[in-house]
């Protein structure tokens, strides 16, 4: 049972550094791209995806339990609203 559990901890490890990865890659487009709707959909879509990958990696190390649900909660709130809110921006 304790290979698993290393198991789970290094994919939620890899799954948040991955959240991190695409954090700085939105960082960059962010501020490569000249167009202001080209930089907010960079920081949209890049927010979306950072997001789920880091709660992911964090409902793997917290288990699955109560906390793991509403994380997952809260992963699908963001899903949701980040991109109509940077849509309505945009507007």
């Amino acid at each position: 049972m304790q290979i698993l559990d290393w198991i789970r901890f290094v994919a939620g490890v890899a799954l948040l550094l991955a959240g991190l990865g695409i954090f700085v890659v939105q960082l960059f487009g962010v501020f490569k791209f000249k167009y202001v709707l080209n930089r907010m959909h960079a920081a949209a879509m890049g927010d979306t995806l950072g997001i789920g990958v880091s709660l992911t990696g964090l409902i793997l190390l917290s288990g699955f339990n109560m906390t793991s649900l509403k994380l997952g909660l809260i992963l699908v709130f963001l899903w949701m609203a980040s991109p109509g809110s940077s849509h309505l921006i945009s507007r």
